[in-house]
């Protein structure tokens, strides 16, 4: 056999980035949405509505029970001293705020419920037409006053390059437990920017979770392209009152303000990844990050939310 006929084959990286010493910006290779309206709750309307400008939302999707539930949750969590020096926890830059607490779904079993809510998975697996599991799950704390902004980015960006999530095969849903206001940090987002894929410049370094996490710096737009996708899609804020939930396409450009306002802003954030594009070998050459941010197990045989 010749060595050439041994060589192993190069693998397609389809999305690019943090290679190449200038920005590019390609047009989206994957579908939007993967189902039909028989699929599932979703109408022909909404499944449009998400298509076109990549985010739908819900008010009040959660009952009363639920989020009364889920705040007491929060709490405990938040008055956990031990929590924050574990590596599921983010702490605000400059205190010992909690600012997120990741792989909520396998460490508390209020969050586990809400995670494999039947209204959210039946709208992800709907929306990614396939089974689906959870790629992340996170609380977002952004308290009154002092609640740190996030920069604009694109959350693919991250999970394709560092994680190897091969395709935009992903939704997220961020699932409200206090209002959210026009004036207290609310998730912003550049409806259609999800049709379009921006290249980030810079090498991506080792760990570079445990800095990312609290201020990312390496895997976000630059300027002239992120000016170019407000000018062709504008800017809308989602808002809503405790209970509404937002989902938002995985390469959609998004980021939030910080919070100077005294009202605090919690959110649930879920990650659904279809079965069928669980991770290959992160595409920036390093070590997979952990699998508190990216799961990678093997879910042929586990338990899948909402599997039929």
């Amino acid at each position: 056999m010749s060595n050439a006929s041994q060589a192993t084959p190069v693998r397609e990286d389809r999305y690019p980035s943090r290679v190449a010493p200038t920005a590019q910006v390609t047009p989206r290779k994957d579908p939007v949405v993967h189902g039909k309206a028989d699929d599932g709750p979703l109408s022909d309307h909404q499944l449009h509505f998400y298509e076109d400008n990549g985010h739908l939302t819900f008010d009040e999707l959660l009952s009363d029970a639920d989020i009364s539930e889920c705040l007491a949750e929060l709490q405990r969590l938040r008055s956990d001293e031990a929590l924050k020096d574990t590596d599921e926890a983010v702490i605000e830059p400059g205190s010992r705020e909690l600012r997120s607490i990741f792989a909520v779904h396998q460490s508390s079993e209020v969050m586990r419920r809400l995670c494999h809510h039947p209204k959210v998975v039946a709208i992800a697996r709907q929306l990614l037409g396939s089974d689906v599991y959870i790629h992340q799950s996170r609380i977002n704390y952004k308290g009154g006053f002092r609640g740190k902004e996030f920069y604009w980015h694109s959350d693919f960006e991250t999970w394709h390059v560092e994680d190897g999530v091969p395709a935009m095969r992903m939704v997220s849903c961020s699932i409200s437990l206090t209002p959210n206001t026009p004036h207290n940090g609310p998730l912003m987002i550049i409806p259609g920017s999800h049709q379009r894929f921006v290249s980030c410049v810079g090498e991506t370094p080792d760990n570079h979770y445990k800095k990312s996490l609290k201020s990312q710096e390496v895997g976000v737009p630059d300027d002239e392209s992120l000016t170019q996708l407000v000018n062709d899609f504008g800017i809308t804020a989602p808002t809503g009152l405790a209970g509404s939930v937002t989902f938002f396409e995985c390469n959609i450009m998004h980021g939030s303000n910080s919070n100077i306002t005294p009202l605090p802003r919690s959110n649930v954030f879920v990650v659904y990844n279809s079965v069928h594009n669980t991770p290959v070998d992160p595409f920036c050459g390093l070590a997979p990050r952990p699998n508190f941010i990216a799961e990678r197990l093997d879910f042929t045989s586990a338990g899948l939310p909402g599997a039929r």
